[in-house]
């Protein structure tokens, strides 16, 4: 069974590991349309899950344009009492061709909440995650910083969500939203849900340090790195063997994987792998949790084996020399957020 973590600072228990939900919905729906799993598919994931400890799930609106929350709804709603489970989900990312149906405006946060919550089934979510910063979707107006934090606030005293969370963003710019609730004595945030894993580590310069001093939680996404860390790209960006790798988000990994030592980094995880007996994608997730301000990596499976083999992982520990062997070859990269958007 998965070990139970407390979230950051607050009083909120989750399991060591976070279910990522991206590919559960309508297949052909959303950015993600090609490697969908329907609801029928999802459900024995979801029960081992469940079986194994692990609670905590997450998910967005923005995943097949709603059908994600959908599928992730109904499932929990068929198959564990809602005080037994953490939901997470996200907003900002546009819904529609509208300028209010995207972002963090007052306007957006409080209908986008309003619609999550629909397609959830549920009235409330553990936690609302705001999908990057404020001024962090290129191509729409910037909201007043004060304006999204009220309004977060105004949805948690609403009892629409308990806590809130961010993702993706400098760390100046998670400082300065922490401080401007604490000024107005609104809601803060209890976790960082940032892009961090062997081939891409620039956040243990500034938001890793940052919120292990602070108590907020740290719960990265792609910690597999969409699958370069498991091996599945054999090599180089060519050399895709699954439908995702394959497909319209191999566009996506070559946009957040830029490092020449990408897949030198990768060939080091499999040969520690090998030499201990155990997957790459195991050894990918046993580095992280070695980090002590790392509370639950969002994990992304489309097979109950994947998901047998990352829950086992949670009970690696790795020797410091094989740390430092995984840890060595890493280069320095511009930061992904440089670009706009990570």
């Amino acid at each position: 069974m998965l070990e139970t973590v407390q979230l950051g600072n607050c009083g909120l228990s989750v399991s060591r590991l976070c279910l990522g939900t991206m590919n559960f919905g309508e297949p052909g729906r959303g950015h993600q349309g090609d490697w969908t799993l329907t609801i029928d598919e999802a459900r024995p994931i979801f029960k081992a899950a469940l079986d194994h400890g692990l609670f905590y799930f997450d998910c967005a609106d923005i995943y097949g344009l709603g059908a994600c929350e959908k599928v992730v709804g109904q499932l929990l709603r068929e198959l564990v009492p809602r005080d037994q489970y953490v939901l997470s989900t996200k907003i900002s990312a546009p819904m529609g061709p509208n300028p209010n149906q995207a972002g963090l405006s007052r306007k957006h946060v409080m209908e986008g909440v309003d619609a999550c919550l629909q397609r959830l089934g549920l009235d409330y979510v553990d936690q609302l995650i705001i999908h990057r910063h404020p001024h962090g979707r290129m191509g729409f107006a910037p909201t007043p910083i004060e304006e999204t934090m009220e309004a977060l606030h105004d949805v948690v005293k609403a009892g629409k969500a308990l806590y809130i969370g961010g993702s993706s963003m400098f760390a100046w710019q998670f400082v300065e939203l922490q401080m401007t609730a604490e000024r107005h004595g609104w809601t803060k945030f209890v976790s960082m849900q940032n892009h961090y894993n062997l081939i891409y580590r620039e956040e243990e310069r500034e938001m890793n340090p940052y919120c292990a001093s602070t108590g907020v939680a740290l719960t990265p996404w792609s910690p597999l790195a969409r699958g370069i860390l498991t091996g599945s790209y054999k090599g180089s960006l060519d050399g895709g063997s699954t439908a995702r790798s394959q497909g319209e988000d191999r566009k996506r990994t070559e946009g957040l994987y830029l490092g020449e030592m990408d897949f030198k980094i990768a060939d080091r995880v499999i040969e520690v792998a090998e030499k201990l007996g155990h997957t790459p994608a195991q050894i990918a997730i046993a580095w992280l949790l070695s980090k002590e301000e790392i509370t639950a990596p969002v994990v992304g499976v489309s097979k109950i084996s994947q998901l047998d083999q990352l829950v086992a992982a949670t009970e690696i520990t790795l020797e410091e020399d094989d740390i430092a062997y995984l840890e060595e070859l890493y280069k320095p990269v511009e930061n992904l957020l440089s670009f706009g958007s990570s």
